[in-house]
């Protein structure tokens, strides 16, 4: 499995007991779809390798505990803690309106309110405390916060996002 075809659910962070049980903090608004899973994919140096669940079971609001097929001893813990965890793009829920995934409006065109035409959005930088669409038009960067109010529509036909951003603020890259 590449990671291309897959999405990005969580990530081990702890061990759970000495019998190779792990908690998974999932990165999903919401977590109990994800409760009654038979198997996923563990990040391993960069490669996709399939765990089989043994039993698993939801513990806080994000927090996942799983033991895993043939992960017995915290020493086997061990060698998956920090790795990230993944499924295949297909198990997404369908999100309808103006919801959306990240990686899904890559490429979407940005049209401004004002400025009709922003450039393509190439990537979603979410690192930071604000998530940021970063927009290419020609050679010019162009940065907008992903705040709901600015946020006006998601055309999944024409492969477009609609915003309605502050004044001055796209003015600041092209000029």
């Amino acid at each position: 499995m590449r990671k291309e075809d897959c999405f990005y659910l969580g990530k081990i962070v702890k061990k759970h007991s000495f019998k190779g049980e792990v908690v998974i903090k999932l990165d999903t608004d919401e977590p109990a779809l994800y409760r009654d899973m038979e198997s996923v994919f563990v990040d391993l140096g960069g490669n996709l390798v399939p765990f089989f669940i043994k039993k698993s079971s939801l513990s806080r609001s994000t927090m996942l505990r799983v033991h895993f097929d043939g992960v017995n001893t915290e020493e086997e813990a061990d060698f998956i803690m920090k790795a990230g965890i993944y499924l295949p793009l297909d198990l997404l829920p369908k999100l309808q309106g103006d919801q959306f995934y990240f990686h899904e409006i890559i490429g979407f065109t940005i049209i401004d309110a004002v400025h009709g035409d922003v450039g393509v959005l190439v990537y979603i930088n979410d690192k930071a405390a604000q998530p940021m669409f970063e927009i290419e038009k020609g050679d010019v960067e162009i940065f907008i916060p992903m705040i709901d109010d600015f946020i006006k529509k998601i055309d999944r036909k024409n492969k477009q996002v609609h915003v309605e951003t502050p004044e001055g603020l796209i003015d600041l890259y092209l000029n």
